[in-house]
């Protein structure tokens, strides 16, 4: 099981780096999936800028707690990934569920079970150990 869950945040973390690096590089093309659309020389900088940062981010830290076999790392990306299934909740009461929205929200929860699971599963640091 643990072998499992680890090869699964990996796989998900380089799936998020690559989506961030999709965005660095592509952003015009990246967008509309998201339901996003460019405007001007500031939007593309703003999906670069930020949906860069935050796939990126969410990836590395993803490969970073598989690779080393650390829970205490995945409980950063597993807290985005809450915040970010919090956010799609709201808009969803606010605005309305949009086409693919309950497909979107499935896939967050899932993620971000699978990441409390192997958080759980793997070996964490100790609080003494914290700093040495």
């Amino acid at each position: 099981m643990r072998l499992a869950i680890t090869a699964l945040v990996f796989l998900g973390g380089l799936f998020f780096v690559l989506l961030g690096l999709s965005f660095l590089f592509q952003p015009a093309a990246s967008a509309p999936g998201f339901g996003l659309a460019t405007m001007g020389t500031k939007g593309l900088a703003t999906l670069r800028a930020d949906l860069f940062a935050f796939f990126a981010a969410l990836g590395a830290c993803m490969i970073w707690g598989a690779w080393k076999r650390r829970g205490d790392l995945l409980l950063l990306p597993a807290i985005v990934i809450v915040l970010a299934l919090i956010g799609r909740l709201v808009s969803g009461a606010v605005d309305g569920m949009g086409d693919g929205a309950l497909a979107s929200i499935l896939m967050e929860a899932g993620i971000a079970a699978i990441l409390f699971v192997a958080r759980a599963v793997l070996p964490h640091h100790r609080v003494q150990d914290v700093g040495d």
